[in-house]
């Protein structure tokens, strides 16, 4: 028998965790996928977004589309972070449902979570202590589009949900050198110092923090399982008002730890030196996945080997020599 598939709209799916969306969907022998570039739909513009949910007829979305970045971007660019992704949930959300779109999942990150959160984060912390001021903006941002999600759940008896993943990493990484995440700005700076015989690496921080690392396949992963959950199971796991499920390995390494890690896959020999003037963030940030587990979906790449995969992924970003 012939069953017609979904039309899934994967928002974002150029970027780290969109493009892993989609290798996952296509892996599952899903075919019926429509993604757009930027250039081709501009997400922040209301009159594009619903214009395109107008003619496509989308059944699902995953909403991976976002302005991400490190400390440094956060610091630099605060407006935009808060700004372009607030715009960007609020017009997919709003024209999916106008739309008739029947299951949306949101990503968000665990920077929504009070920066002295009790660890491991549960769920139910959010919200519940002021958020770590390096990222507030991007953080706020995130808050609202979970919120989005209740409240038309709420009002509209929509199925929109929402996952919260760690720090994740791996093919499609953005490895710029200032406004990048930790483990690609780690691979970018080893890698440099190796091909350049440097000394040292200058690593921002004391190396103290706590961080937790998910490859970004298995982030993927977890969201289509949680997006192909029935309603029932996703509902009696989850309450109306905290309804995103943590995505996470359960399992944290401080910044030194990983540093060290990231020298030895690149294969760098040299002195890592850590600059405690530069801002460290958030001490620590472990997330509590018991209910992602609960439901029965457990991360399965090592620390070791994603970051091996990552390495290997830069690699062929890099000019031929």
């Amino acid at each position: 028998m012939n069953i017609e598939q979904p039309r899934i709209f994967v928002a974002g799916h150029n970027g780290l965790v969109g493009s892993a969306i989609v290798r996952v969907l296509r892996g599952q022998g899903l075919s019926n996928i429509v993604t757009r570039s930027h250039k081709e739909l501009e997400l922040t513009d209301q009159a594009q977004v619903r214009a395109f949910f107008r003619s496509e007829k989308i059944d699902q979305v995953y909403l991976a589309a976002a302005k991400v970045g490190g400390i440094h971007a956060n610091n630099t660019y605060p407006a935009e972070f808060i700004y372009d992704n607030m715009m960007v949930q609020a017009n997919v959300v709003h024209e999916a449902w106008k739309s008739g779109v029947g299951k949306l999942l949101f990503l968000g990150s665990s920077c929504i979570y009070p920066r002295m959160a009790e660890q491991p984060i549960r769920e139910e912390y959010l919200m519940s202590g002021a958020l770590e001021p390096t990222n507030e903006p991007y953080a706020m941002a995130k808050i609202a589009g979970i919120k989005l999600c209740e409240s038309y759940n709420r009002q509209y008896g929509t199925d929109y949900r929402s996952v919260m993943p760690t720090n994740l990493y791996g093919p499609g990484d953005n490895y710029h050198p200032e406004n990048s995440h930790v483990i690609p700005a780690l691979i970018r700076r080893f890698h440099e110092a190796k091909v350049g015989n440097a000394a040292e690496v200058v690593i921002w921080g004391s190396g103290r923090p706590m961080r937790e690392f998910l490859y970004v396949d298995d982030m993927a992963a977890a969201s289509v399982y949680v997006m192909q959950l029935d309603r029932e199971t996703y509902g009696n796991n989850t309450d109306p008002m905290h309804s995103h499920i943590n995505v996470g390995t359960g399992q944290d390494v401080t910044i030194a730890e990983l540093a060290r890690l990231v020298g030895k896959v690149v294969g760098y020999g040299g002195n890592i030196v850590f600059d405690a003037s530069k801002p460290d963030g958030t001490p620590r940030k472990l997330l509590d996945v018991s209910k992602l587990r609960t439901l029965g979906w457990t991360a399965r790449t090592t620390l070791a080997d994603g970051l091996d995969s990552a390495y290997r992924a830069f690699l062929e970003t890099q000019p031929a020599r």
